[in-house]
């Protein structure tokens, strides 16, 4: 298929000030695991793709907005200096992050609003082996490129370090568009801190502070872990909650991973997340668009009943 970065796409048909109104939002599902499916090697970096399978990537956003996704992301999520430091794609960060939003922008066609995916730099900063100034300046090249790209909202997405996550949301602030950031909780006993021992409340006053539109948190579990998480996110900010959980731990077979959480088990813990206060609710690793689908039939049903 050929593509141009510069083709005219669809207007949403509502802009992101009235979608943060709205008492629910439907987002995207895995982008990674559903890319790998269509033929990326595992543990390959997706971005390339962008340039290298326009195709492929857009087949994964227009499931999703088939799906009745409201949010479609941008393949985008290593699209950073740093995190592409060394290879062929380091001197090409504006080209794959204006590409990643042209490609979302045609499978959204009017249906849904494009979020930037700003992910982590893949770097430690309380070691040394990033400073704060590079990260910085590295956030702010991405963001600045989805940005004038077109997206009409920036999410920084799977954050171990809160301090990177800050610091990440200062850079994103410098475009002047709503930024969402969503940390990982997966440490702990109860698997409720972040891998430097952050708490969702914690993680929540910080990141309001630093000036996020919303706040939440994705991966590192399955649906039903998030229920409390969200609770306590809730509990700490008066932002709205974003939620994007896996399709349950991953099962590896051989070379093979799978994740056995069922669009049942997605459906299903709908009024638990609801009732704990989020707004934004979507899938992370392993999801489908057949979860989306059940996720959004299930907040339809919840909200005609109440």
């Amino acid at each position: 298929m050929g593509y141009s970065m510069v083709e005219p796409h669809a207007a949403p048909s509502m802009t992101i000030r009235e979608l943060l109104r709205e008492p629910y939002v439907v987002t995207d599902g895995a982008w990674g695991t559903r890319l790998q499916a269509a033929g990326l090697p595992i543990g390959a970096c997706p971005d390339p793709w962008n340039a290298e399978h326009p195709d492929r990537v857009e087949e994964v956003a227009s499931a999703y907005a088939d799906a009745g996704s409201r949010i479609l992301l941008t393949n985008t999520f290593r699209a950073n200096r740093i995190a592409m430091q060394g290879t062929v794609w380091e001197s090409s960060i504006d080209e794959l992050n204006r590409r990643g939003v042209a490609i979302s922008r045609r499978a959204a066609a009017g249906r849904a609003l494009v979020f930037g995916s700003i992910g982590p730099s893949g770097k430690i900063l309380m070691t040394g082996e990033v400073s704060a100034d590079a990260l910085g300046d590295a956030f702010r090249e991405q963001a600045a490129a989805l940005a004038s790209a077109g997206a009409d909202a920036l999410v920084i997405e799977t954050m171990s370090d809160l301090d990177e996550a800050r610091i990440a949301v200062d850079a994103a602030r410098s475009t002047e568009l709503p930024v969402a950031v969503c940390m990982v909780f997966d440490s702990g006993t109860r698997h409720d801190r972040t891998m430097m021992g952050r708490t969702p409340e914690q993680c929540a006053e910080a990141l309001t502070i630093a000036g996020a539109d919303i706040v939440g948190a994705n991966c590192g579990q399955g649906i039903e872990g998030f229920v409390e998480i969200g609770r306590r996110l809730r509990s700490a900010t008066d932002r709205p909650i974003w939620i994007k959980a896996n399709a349950g731990l991953p099962e590896t077979n051989g070379h093979a991973m799978r994740y056995p959480g069922t669009p049942r088990q997605f459906a299903d813990a709908v009024p638990s997340l609801i009732d704990a206060g989020v707004t934004f609710l979507g899938g992370c690793c392993g999801t489908t668009p057949e979860h989306i689908t059940a996720l959004g039939r299930s907040l339809a049903e919840y909200f005609r009943a109440a």
